[in-house]
């Protein structure tokens, strides 16, 4: 193989200290031959010895590890890949644009999502033959639930929005118990881990048990599983969790009984409002076998579509909803803790006006967003870029190929 010296070429790399502008010799094969040599061997029509003494020779942009993860850390962080341009320039006095830097997003975000699903698969192939020595007192809570959000595919009914499950796994080791200013106790998760995913629940709750694991699950004397009463999750906890006290989100259930009272009342507020709030307190006390008995007459009701059928979805979840014993038992019975979760990692960064988002490129951001808000983006982005092995994937190589 024969390589020539072919004219020096000025080029920027971007690093966590800022822009960096050098003068790189390109070799190139001084024939056919060669060049095919060098391209079969490595992927590259050019040597470029500056990128390889830079260590960015293998990389899929013009920027070390260290500053692409910085580039993905401002784009999820920040409510639009502009707003991350504009804060990139601030900090390292020299610009990426928003184009790039939803490039590189992508790239890192797939990378540490299809390290998740490893992981996912590998934990639910076990799922069946795990033995647990619960050797930790307290809770371990696991909640989930699902919200949408707007893509540009449309499915068989010709809609574009899909939905985005989530899940949230905390325990009580990490809730500090504090007053507020009225003299009401609050209770603070200090620490909690998020997993997203866009698609069915068969995939989901991979990624969910996963997250439990890590979390602690199996391990915990006690493990607590809070949803809002819809099938999917029911169906799920059962199958992964099957040593769970479940429990029916109240809030949920009190919306639910509100909206039944207003379609069977006619919205008459002098009717509806105090049989819902009576109904609600029997719930509260634990009185199940009364509350039936308040809903029955009225469970063949035609109701609009936007209402549950209250009496079946309380039957669906009669051994869900002992409250009275959760709150002697210390635990929560209310799923606020990932009705917040949805705000701060799907809505505030994915669902502000005007957007909507390809299946893939939103789930590589909702990916990095979670490792963020669960606190573990050096752990989970930046020690895994910093160990990959990009020689070997097919997306790197930008640097490879001479351009200037």
């Amino acid at each position: 193989m024969i390589l020539k010296n072919d004219k020096k070429s000025k080029i920027k790399i971007m690093t966590t200290q800022g822009c960096l502008t050098i003068n790189r010799t390109v070799l190139r094969p001084i024939d056919e031959i060669s060049a095919k040599r060098l391209y079969e061997e490595t992927q590259s029509l050019c040597v470029v010895p500056m990128d390889i003494a830079l260590e960015i020779d293998t990389l899929p942009f013009k920027m070390t590890r260290a500053m692409m993860c910085e580039v993905a850390f401002w784009a999820q962080n920040q409510p639009s890949y502009k707003s991350a341009e504009t804060i990139l320039k601030k900090i390292n006095g020299e610009g990426v644009a928003a184009s790039t830097i939803r490039l590189v997003t992508d790239y890192i975000g797939k990378i540490v999502f299809e390290a998740d699903t490893l992981e996912a698969n590998e934990r639910y192939a076990q799922l069946i033959n795990t033995t647990y020595t619960k050797d930790k007192k307290g809770i371990l809570y696991i909640q989930t639930d699902g919200a949408a959000l707007n893509t540009r595919v449309r499915d068989n009914n010709g809609s574009t929005w899909r939905e985005n499950k989530l899940g949230m796994v905390f325990s009580s080791d990490n809730i500090t118990k504090r007053m507020s200013k009225k003299g009401e106790k609050i209770n603070i998760i200090r620490k909690k881990e998020y997993t997203s995913y866009i698609g069915s629940v068969d995939e989901f709750k991979k990624y969910l048990f996963a997250c439990a694991v890590r979390s602690g699950y199996g391990r915990y004397q006690t493990t607590v599983v809070l949803g809002d009463g819809a099938t999917w999750i029911r169906n799920m906890s059962d199958e992964l969790f099957p040593d769970a006290v479940q429990i029916l989100d109240l809030f949920h259930l009190c919306e639910n009984i509100y909206e039944y009272a207003k379609a069977i009342f006619k919205n008459d507020e002098a009717k509806y409002k105090p049989w819902a709030e009576n109904l609600i307190e029997r719930f509260k006390n634990s009185e199940t076998t009364e509350a039936l008995a308040i809903i029955k007459p009225y469970k063949n009701r035609k109701l609009p579509k936007s209402v549950v059928n209250l009496y079946t979805y309380v039957q669906n979840n009669i051994n869900k909803i002992d409250y009275k014993l959760y709150e002697e038992k210390g635990y929560y019975i209310g799923s606020g803790a990932i009705e917040s979760g949805n705000k701060v990692v799907l809505q505030k960064r994915l669902k502000l006006a005007g957007m909507r988002w390809n299946d893939r490129t939103a789930q590589y951001l909702l990916t990095l967003r979670t490792k963020f808000e669960s606190g573990s983006w050096i752990e989970s982005v930046v020690n895994r870029i910093a160990y990959y092995d990009f020689t070997n994937d097919k997306g790197a190589g930008v640097n490879r190929v001479c351009g200037e």
